[in-house]
C-alpha cells in the first residue's frame, strides 16, 4: 500500500464519519446490500483458525497454511492497513427451479446456488474496485487493496466484526435480516474510518444445520471438518472421494447448500436482482446424464466465466459419476456410465465403476 495520502491523515472525526457514510451509500448504489467497517484485530479468530489447522480439518487445502499469520494479521499482508471495509452481496437467484425439487429429483444434478451464474469473484472484485475509485475521486489518493476470496483473508471474522452478521453453527455468516445466501468482499485501507459494532450470535439452541448435514461434516457447533464436507469433496478435493461418504453426496455435483437451506434465518433471505447470478445454460434443471456426456470442449464452453471451473473437468466427471451411482437405475444412466467405465483417468474410472456396482448391488437386494 504505497500512496501519498498525507492529506487524508488530516481528516477530522466528522469528515471520517461522513466519509464512512458516503462509502456505504456508494456501495449500495453499486449493488452491495450492506457495507460495514472493522479494525484489524483478529486475535480471537487467529487462535481458532490455528487450532482448526492443527486438527487437519482443512484436508488438502494446503494453501490455508501458507503465509504464516498474514491471514489473521491484515497489516502484515498489506502494510499500512488500519481498517477494513467489508461488503456483502446477495446471490440467491431470482429465477431458478425450485431448490427442494432439484435436490429431491435424483435424476437431476444439484449445483450450489452460488455457482449457477457468473463467477462471483469477478463480479465483486469489479464492484469493489469501482467503489475504491469513486472514493478516490472524492478524497484523493489513499492506500487500499481489494480482496474477494482470493488471498489469505479471514473474511467471515472480518465481516462479523464489521457488523454484517454472526458466524453460525454451520460456520457461515448469518445476517438477521438476510439469512446467509450472500458473498463477501473486502477493501483493506489506511483510512482511519470509524468502525461498526458487531452483531450478537442468535443461533440459540438450534442444531438444524448440524442434524441435516448429509456427511456429518459439522462435528460440533461452530466446527466444520472440511474433509467430510460435500462442498470440499466436490470442489477442493482432487483425488478419490472416500467410499463411505459417496452415498451421502446424493445428486450434489458442485457444492452443497443443505445446512443453509434448513437454517430458520434464511426465511429472510432476499432474492438477488443481480443478473450475473442468474442460472446459465439451465444449470438449475439439467439431468445428470446430460452433464455426464459433456465432452471437454463443451464443458470448457459452458463453464467459461463460472466458479464451476475450480473443480476441473476431471473433478466434474468424478462428481457426476458419484451422483449417477446414487440415481435411480435407468437405461440412460447405465448407458452413460458404460461409456466411461474405461476412462483414461484412473480416478474417473474408479468412480464410474463404483457407480455401476451400486446399481448391480441394488439388483441383488
Amino acid at each position: 500500500m504505497h500512496t501519498d495520502n498525507s492529506k487524508n491523515q488530516n481528516l477530522s472525526n466528522n469528515d471520517l464519519s461522513d466519509l464512512a457514510k458516503s462509502i456505504k451509500e456508494i456501495g449500495m448504489k453499486l449493488g452491495f446490500q450492506q457495507i460495514g467497517i472493522s479494525d484489524t484485530d483478529l486475535s480471537d479468530a487467529e487462535g481458532r483458525f490455528k487450532k482448526w489447522l492443527d486438527n487437519e480439518y482443512h484436508g488438502e487445502m494446503s494453501y490455508l497454511k501458507r503465509h504464516g499469520n498474514k491471514r489473521s494479521r491484515p497489516n502484515q499482508l498489506v502494510p499500512g492497513t488500519i481498517k477494513i471495509i467489508s461488503v456483502r452481496m446477495d446471490y440467491w437467484p431470482s429465477k431458478t427451479l425450485d431448490t427442494a425439487e432439484n435436490i429431491i429429483d435424483k435424476k437431476r444434478a444439484y449445483i450450489s446456488r452460488y455457482a449457477l451464474g457468473r463467477d462471483y469473484h469477478k463480479v465483486l472484485r469489479k464492484r469493489l474496485a469501482q467503489l475504491a475509485k469513486l472514493v478516490q475521486e472524492r478524497i484523493g489518493n489513499f492506500g487500499y487493496r481489494v480482496f474477494v476470496d482470493s488471498a489469505p483473508v479471514l473474511e467471515k471474522p472480518i465481516a462479523q466484526k464489521a457488523g454484517l452478521g454472526w458466524i453460525g453453527k454451520h460456520t457461515n455468516l448469518i445476517n438477521p435480516e438476510a439469512g446467509s445466501f450472500f458473498f463477501l468482499g473486502e477493501i483493506y485501507t489506511d483510512l482511519p474510518l470509524p468502525i461498526d459494532n458487531p452483531i450478537d450470535d442468535h443461533c440459540g439452541s438450534c442444531t438444524a444445520c448440524i442434524d441435516i448435514c448429509p456427511t456429518q461434516a459439522i462435528v460440533k457447533p461452530y466446527l466444520l471438518d472440511a474433509r467430510r464436507c460435500i462442498s470440499y469433496l466436490t470442489i477442493e478435493h482432487k483425488g478419490s472421494i472416500p467410499i463411505e461418504l459417496r452415498t451421502g453426496i446424493g445428486n450434489r455435483i458442485f457444492g452443497c447448500d443443505d445446512c443453509q437451506l434448513i437454517c430458520p434465518w434464511n426465511k429472510f433471505a432476499k432474492k438477488s436482482l443481480e443478473e450475473n447470478f442468474l442460472p446459465r445454460h439451465n444449470l438449475d434443471r439439467r439431468t445428470l446424464v446430460d452433464l455426464f456426456l459433456w465432452d471437454k470442449s463443451e464443458w470448457d464452453i459452458r463453464t467459461r466465466g463460472s466458479a464451476i471451473r475450480r473443480a476441473g473437468y476431471k473433478g466434474w466427471l468424478r462428481n457426476v459419476a458419484v451422483a449417477l451411482g446414487n440415481a435411480p437405475k435407468k437405461q440412460d444412466v447405465m448407458e452413460a456410465l458404460d461409456k466411461k467405465k474405461n476412462h483414461s483417468s484412473s480416478v474417473i474410472k474408479e468412480h464410474v465403476r463404483w457407480a455401476i456396482s451400486q446399481h448391480e448391488t441394488k439388483n441383488q437386494l
